[in-house]
């Protein structure tokens, strides 16, 4: 399944529910861009886990625009400004934990480079055999790998 931009920006409006009135199109567009810049992975996402972590890192950017955007608000329906600010930022925060916590158990999704490259380089030790058994260390043709490879 790969999710577009577009299809995300329609999945955050309809998970934001009742705040999306405080939203307009360019609010989506925008964190999704940050979501993009946060993750490393660009539009379209071609799984499950990116597209999930792509859509929170979206939401948690339009909660910060509300949070930004409330800084001149006084009293809204009877809540003081601080408790507003106290559940968003704690939101916000909550959210990030997450994130943190997810790059922490899973680098491999966020270092761009597959598992079996992260661990280091494998030097041959140099010695080689033919398929006879005989010595062929010392032959011309006979290269150390460098480069780890799969297996």
């Amino acid at each position: 399944m790969s999710s577009t931009k577009a299809a995300l920006t329609t999945l955050l409006t309809q998970e934001v529910k009742g705040l999306s009135t405080n939203f307009v199109d360019d609010d989506y567009s925008n964190a999704l861009d940050d979501a993009e810049r946060d993750t490393g992975w660009a539009f379209p996402v071609a799984d499950g886990f990116k597209t999930y972590w792509q859509k929170e890192r979206g939401k948690r950017h339009l909660y910060f625009y509300l949070a930004t955007e409330a800084t001149e608000e006084f009293k809204v329906r009877q809540l003081n400004l601080n408790q507003k600010f106290d559940h968003l930022f704690s939101l916000i925060k909550f959210m990030d934990d997450q994130f943190n916590d997810i790059q922490e158990s899973r680098p491999e999704m966020f270092a761009g480079v597959d598992a079996y490259k992260s661990f280091g380089t494998q030097i041959n030790a140099g010695f080689q055999y033919d398929d006879f058994g005989r010595e062929t260390t010392y032959d011309e043709d006979n290269l150390v790998i460098l480069n780890p490879t799969e297996s």
